[in-house]
């Protein structure tokens, strides 16, 4: 099969892994070329280290795109075994489409896109410049794959008409990866004498979705828990372990290990999380998270405001209660009623079970296919 050069913004990030476990499970070979934050993890696949960045730094993240490249083009004999470059997030592309040109090398370039930062956005000097930059990028793509359709509708077809071609890979669980099998209906548990569970795992970094939950949890405080697991935003929530101490139905439980803590994880609680302003009025609109795939596929349905494309995606598959504005008024409305009857839950419950496992998992087959769109030779 393919040998797959892999440009991915942090090494220990859980999405940039899950990416290359999915070529690794399509039958695909991975080399990675990867700046880190916070102490390097060990990978499954080999990777040459571009490098430590930090969250939000910009400056930073411009410099390392040369040192990167500089850095990739003296590995060439690595990279010139490679059938395809793949690059998550605009500063990695920029990395690998100048490690590409340096050495001449004539094979398929993908941009992954999974945010639309807000920097791109708008009408501002510096959003324009950057999107002559990637425009400029683009135009050396075989394929842009985005995860979420609004990324197109919103961004790439609104700004580059013609100059890309796009393939939808939503950000999905990964087959071959070691999580157990999908609960059944009869084990899952509704009784209304606990407390409602509600977690909010993944990337924390949203103020308002923080709120929200403090909200919920001073208003009920002895029959709503919420579960905090993953990663607290820099600067946004740097202090969220002094700020939910108060609040003994509040725990946090740090990051987390995917996906073999996944299952425990969303077992534990009734309801998922998947409301986000990070972004308010762009990418937080447009986005479609891990956790209404992961928890999808443990049969715990989703929380999310009204108009965003996550809320599209649950009513879609009816698989989530959706918060109409404003949002702190209709989220503690449908507490209190599902404190009082549990049954909407299992109906919610049932019907995530009805969807096909491949709604939440994406398939080796997938995976090539992405592969053959960009004309990335299978040998």
């Amino acid at each position: 099969m393919s040998t797959i050069a892999f440009f991915g913004h942090n090494s220990n990030e859980p999405a940039v892994r899950r990416r290359a476990r999915g070529f690794l499970a399509a039958g695909h070979a991975v080399v990675g070329f990867m700046p880190h934050r916070g102490p390097k993890q060990a990978a499954d696949w080999p990777v040459v280290d571009l490098g430590e960045t930090r969250d939000n730094a910009y400056g930073q993240r411009l410099v390392s795109i040369f040192q990167g490249a500089g850095i990739a083009v003296r590995k060439r004999a690595l990279l010139e075994t490679c059938d395809a470059i793949y690059a998550r997030n605009l500063d990695m592309l920029a990395t690998a489409a100048r490690a590409r040109k340096k050495l001449g090398l004539d094979v398929p370039l993908i941009y992954e896109c999974l945010d639309v930062h807000h920097r791109l956005t708008g009408h501002k000097p510096v959003a324009r410049i950057l999107r002559q930059f990637e425009k400029s990028l683009l135009k050396q793509c075989a394929l842009v794959v985005i995860s979420s359709p609004r990324f197109e509708t919103e961004h790439f077809a609104k700004y580059y008409p013609g100059a890309y071609q796009a393939f939808l890979l939503e950000n999905l669980m990964i087959e071959g990866d070691d999580f157990p099998a999908r609960p059944e209906t009869e084990e899952i548990e509704s009784g209304p004498d606990r407390p409602l569970r509600i977690g909010w795992f993944g990337n924390l970094r949203c103020r308002r979705s923080l709120d929200l939950l403090i909200g919920l949890a001073r208003r009920f405080p002895d029959r709503v828990t919420v579960d905090l697991r993953g990663y607290p935003a820099p600067g946004v929530l740097s202090n969220l372990e002094a700020e939910i101490s108060p609040y003994k139905n509040i725990s946090f439980g740090g990051a987390y290990s995917a996906p073999g803590d996944l299952s425990e994880m969303y077992a534990g609680v009734d309801l998922v999380w998947a409301g986000d302003w990070y972004e308010d009025g762009g990418n937080s609109l447009w986005l479609l998270p891990n956790r209404i795939y992961e928890g999808g596929y443990f049969a715990t349905p989703s929380l999310a405001p009204a108009g965003t494309e996550t809320a599209r995606w649950l009513h879609e598959h009816g698989s989530g209660i959706l918060l109409a504005p404003p949002v702190e008024t209709a989220l503690e409305a449908e507490i209190a009623k599902l404190l009082e009857d549990r049954s909407p839950l299992q109906k919610l419950r049932t019907q995530l079970l009805s969807l096909s496992r491949n709604t939440f998992v994406e398939t080796p087959a997938e995976t090539t296919k992405l592969l053959q769109a960009a004309q990335v030779p299978l040998v």
